[in-house]
C-alpha cells in the first residue's frame, strides 16, 4: 500500500487527489516559507503563529485525524512511519501552521462571522441535505460525527474556515487568465497529429552470431552490477486478523439464520418507485389541489401554477428508505402506479404524492446468503478474540520466545520466507508467501536479526515478525548467470541493429523517399493513427511514439525504441491539426476555471508565506517529532 501511495502521488494528478484527500484548503503554500526558530519552547508547545501556540496534543490530534481519514480512503489503515516515510507529517504540519497564519490575520483584521450567518452557509450546504433537497438533520449529525465534531465544534471550525474563505477571497478577486495564455494552452493541449509507421523487430535485424567466450565476458565485466545478486532475508511471520481466526464453517445454521432475520430489510433488493412531490403551505390548499386532479386537472398542471418546474417536483427513482420523510414515504409506498395521494403532513408541509413506474423488490432468501453472513459471525468473533491473542503473543514475545515459538505455543500458524529480496521475490524470482496489502518486506529490510519488532497493524489485527538472517548482496559469477547474460547482450546487439537501420530510414524519407517502398522492401506493412492528441493511448503503440510524433514536423520523419518488443519504430507526420479556439466554448470555460484555481492558488502560497513571515512562526521539532511518532517519547 505504501509503495502505491507513493506511486499515486509522484505525478501532479496524484498530487491533487492527495491534496483533496487530507482536505488541504489552499492546495500550493510552498514547501516551506516556515523560520525553523527555536526559542522559549516548552514541552507542551509544538509551534508558535504569532501569538497562537499550538500544543503537541493538539497537533497530534490533528495528525491522528488526518491518517484516519486516508486511512478510510484507501481501506487500510495508515501508520506513522508510512506517514512519515510519505511526507504526510510535514503536509499535515504546514496545513496546520497555514490555518493557524489566516486566522491570525482574521483577527489582525478584525474579521467577524455572525452565528446565522454561519448557520446559513451550514443549512445551504448539499453535503447535508437529503433526498427531497432540503437540510437534513439526521445527515447533518452523521456526517460532522464521522469527522469527530460536536455540533458547536463543527460550528466554530466552520467561522473560522469561511474567514480564511474572506481572506483568501480579497487576495484572489478580480483575477482573470489572459485570454492568450488560454489560446496558447488550447492550442497545446488539442493539436492533433497523424502518422503512418512501420514496426521493426528482432526479425529485421539479420542473423545474430553467438558471442565469443571472450566477447560475453567482456561484456560482463563492463555490466557486473546488473546481474549482482539481491541482499535477501529469512523472515517468519504470524498473522492474528479476523479473516485467518475467523472460519465461517463454525457458525451454526441457527446462528446464522438468526442474524439473516435481523438483517432481511437491509437484504436483497427493495421496491424502488418513480415519485413526484408538491408541498403546501397548509392542509386547505393540498386538498383544494387534490380535488381539482379529482375533477381531471393533471398533477403537472398543479405544479405549473404554482411556479414549479419538473425538476422541482421529481424525487427520481427511489427505495422508501431513501426518503428523508417517513410521513410522505409511507404516502408514496402505498399508492398504486399513477395514484395521486391524499395531502400527507410531513416535516415541511402539507404534501401530495403521484407514483409512477413501480419496480418490485426481490426478496432475500438465507441460502444466497448463508455463506456470507457466516464470514461475518465468525469475523465478528474473531475480532473479540484479537485483543487477547495479542496479549498473549506480547507476553511470550517479552518473555524472550521468538515469533514462531509464540504462535506454536498458542496455536497460530508462523510462515517461514527462506529469502526475500526487497521486491517481495524469492530467488526462483516467484512473489513470496505474503498477504496482498501486508508492507512486511519494507519493515523486515528496515529491521535486523535478533530485534523484538513491534506489531504490524493489518486487516483488522496485527503481524508480528522475525528478521532470521540475512544474505548479504554479492557479486555473481559468469557461470551463474551466463544465460542471463548472453540472452541481455543478444537483446542488446538486436537493439543497437535496429536503431541504426531506423536512423538510415529516417535519412532516407527525408531526402524524399516513401515508406510504403521501404516497408515493401523488408517484407512489412505501413500502419497508420489518426488524429491523436498529446494525451492519447494508440492501441499497439507506447507513450513515447507520441511524445516523439508531438517533436517532429509535417511530413518530416522520425523513430524511437519499442521497448515492450525490444524493436524499434519509424514513423513520418502526414498531418498536423491546430482546431479554432472558441472563448466561450464549455471546454474554453472549464480550461478557465481550472487555470484560474491553479494560478490562485499560487498567489495564495505566496500570500500565506509572506503572511508567515510577518506574523512569526516557529517550530518545536522536538515535540514535533513526539506528536508523530518519530522518537522515543510519544
Amino acid at each position: 500500500m505504501l509503495r502505491g501511495m507513493r506511486k499515486a502521488s509522484s505525478n501532479w494528478l496524484g498530487k491533487i487527489i492527495m491534496g483533496t484527500v487530507m482536505g488541504v484548503l489552499i492546495v500550493s503554500f510552498g514547501i516551506w516559507g516556515i523560520a525553523d526558530i527555536f526559542r522559549g519552547f516548552g514541552q507542551s508547545t509544538l509551534a508558535k503563529v504569532g501569538h497562537t501556540e499550538i500544543s503537541t496534543e493538539q497537533f497530534r490530534r490533528i495528525f491522528t485525524d488526518r491518517l484516519q481519514q486516508l486511512g478510510r480512503q484507501f481501506h487500510r489503515p495508515i501508520s506513522n512511519e508510512q506517514a512519515r516515510a510519505l511526507g504526510i507529517d510535514r503536509q499535515v504540519l504546514q496545513q496546520t501552521i497555514a490555518e493557524t497564519t489566516l486566522d491570525e490575520e482574521a483577527r489582525r483584521l478584525g474579521l467577524g462571522q455572525s452565528n446565522e450567518e454561519t448557520l446559513k452557509t451550514i443549512l445551504d450546504d448539499p453535503a447535508f441535505k437529503g433526498a427531497n433537497g432540503a437540510f437534513d438533520p439526521v445527515r447533518f449529525e452523521g456526517l460532522i460525527r464521522q469527522l469527530g465534531y460536536s455540533e458547536q465544534g463543527f460550528l466554530a471550525e466552520q467561522r473560522r474556515i469561511l474567514l480564511r474563505r474572506q481572506i483568501a477571497g480579497s487576495v484572489a478577486a478580480g483575477y482573470q487568465p489572459p485570454n492568450v495564455q488560454l489560446e496558447a494552452l488550447a492550442h497545446f493541449q488539442n493539436e492533433q497529429r497523424s502518422i503512418e509507421y512501420l514496426k521493426l523487430s528482432a526479425a529485421q535485424a539479420g542473423t545474430i552470431d553467438p558471442p565469443s567466450p571472450e566477447a560475453l565476458a567482456s561484456y560482463f565485466e563492463e555490466r557486473k552490477t546488473l546481474f549482482r545478486a539481491p541482499e535477501y532475508r529469512k523472515v517468519s511471520y504470524v498473522a492474528v486478523t479476523p479473516a485467518e481466526i475467523g472460519k465461517w464453517e463454525d457458525v451454526s445454521d441457527a446462528d446464522a439464520k438468526k442474524v439473516f432475520e435481523e438483517r432481511r430489510e437491509t437484504l436483497g433488493t427493495p421496491e424502488r418507485r418513480e415519485v413526484e412531490q408538491i408541498v403546501f403551505p397548509n392542509k386547505d390548499d393540498a386538498t383544494a389541489a387534490r380535488n381539482r386532479i379529482a375533477s381531471g386537472t393533471s398533477f403537472e398542471d398543479i405544479a405549473k401554477e404554482r411556479g414549479l418546474s419538473q425538476s422541482d417536483i421529481d424525487l427520481g427513482f427511489i427505495t422508501k428508505s431513501q426518503m428523508g420523510d417517513p410521513a410522505i414515504a409511507d404516502a408514496a409506498f402505498s399508492l398504486q402506479s399513477g395514484e395521486v395521494s391524499q395531502p400527507a403532513q410531513g416535516k415541511f408541509g402539507f404534501a401530495l404524492v403521484k407514483v409512477g413506474k413501480i419496480e418490485p423488490g426481490v426478496a432475500p432468501t438465507y441460502e444466497a446468503y448463508a455463506s456470507q453472513i457466516k464470514q461475518d459471525i465468525a469475523s465478528e468473533r474473531a475480532r473479540a478474540k484479537i485483543g487477547e491473542l495479542r496479549d498473549k503473543m506480547e507476553d511470550e514475545r517479552g518473555g524472550g520466545a521468538s515469533v514462531a515459538e509464540a504462535a506454536k505455543k498458542l496455536g497460530l500458524k508462523a510462515v517461514t520466507i527462506d529469502a526475500v529480496d526487497r521486491s517481495g521475490r524469492m530467488p526462483n524470482g516467484q512473489l513470496a508467501d505474503i498477504p496482498h496489502g501486508l508492507d512486511l518486506v519494507s519493515q523486515a529490510f528496515n529491521s535486523d536479526v535478533g530485534v523484538d519488532n513491534d506489531p504490524i497493524s493489518y486487516d483488522g489485527g496485527y503481524v508480528w515478525y522475525d528478521v532470521l538472517g540475512i544474505t548479504p548482496s554479492r557479486e555473481r559469477s559468469l557461470d551463474e548467470v551466463k544465460d542471463q547474460v548472453e540472452a541481455r547482450w543478444r537483446a542488446d546487439q538486436i537493439s543497437s541493429r535496429l536503431r541504426d537501420k531506423a536512423n538510415e530510414m529516417v535519412k532516407k524519407l527525408d531526402s524524399g523517399g516513401k515508406l510504403a517502398e521501404e516497408a515493401t522492401q523488408m517484407g512489412l506493412k505501413v500502419e497508420t493513427a489518426a488524429s491523436f492528441k498529446r494525451d492519447a493511448s494508440l492501441p499497439g503503440l507506447n507513450a513515447g511514439v507520441v511524445a516523439a510524433a508531438f517533436r517532429t514536423a509535417k511530413d518530416s520523419a522520425g523513430q524511437t525504441p519499442d521497448p515492450a518488443e525490444n524493436g524499434w519504430i519509424v514513423f513520418r507526420v502526414t498531418d498536423v491539426t491546430v482546431p479554432p479556439v472558441d472563448l466561450a466554448s464549455d471546454e474554453m470555460k472549464k480550461l478557465k476555471d481550472n487555470l484560474q484555481r491553479a494560478e490562485v492558488d499560487e498567489l495564495l502560497a505566496q500570500y500565506v508565506t509572506k503572511l508567515e513571515s510577518e506574523i512569526g512562526t516557529s517550530i518545536n521539532e522536538s515535540a514535533f517529532a513526539q506528536a508523530t511518532g518519530a522518537s522515543s517519547g510519544n
